[in-house]
């Protein structure tokens, strides 16, 4: 068995325009299309790899907070330039915690979206 790679992170919003605003205006994800499901929703094109938000309004992330935690489940994205990165989402304003590592790969940050998921960028 060969695998290939990610091809896809689904995760659960609660609010789909909020959820738009986040992962397009405050990360700058891209938009894709999107079939036409029975289920709201959005996709972006990451690199190789698509993120799909599911809206489901009874549902709430595992983690159940916007607390930024290294340790909980998350998913991460590469980034070119983690510096860059930082410099630009702290100027939106969006809380971040920075970790350095060497041993892990040097430094990375989390946030979270406004349902409580849990994002790492790292270079």
């Amino acid at each position: 068995m060969e695998y290939i790679g990610v091809h896809h992170v689904s995760l659960v919003v609660t609010e789909l325009e909020r959820a738009k605003h986040f992962y397009s205006n405050i990360l700058g994800f891209n938009l894709i299309k999107r079939p036409n499901f029975d289920t709201e929703g959005a996709w972006y094109q990451i690199g190789n790899t698509q993120l799909h938000l599911i809206v489901y309004r009874k549902g709430k992330t595992f983690r159940g907070t916007t607390d930024l935690d290294r340790d909980d489940g998350h998913f991460a994205v590469q980034v070119e330039d983690i510096d860059a990165f930082i410099r630009h989402i702290k100027t939106l304003g969006v809380e971040l915690l920075t970790v350095s590592n060497k041993e892990a790969g040097g430094e990375r940050v989390y946030v979270s979206d406004p349902d409580g998921n849990l994002i790492e960028f790292k270079s």
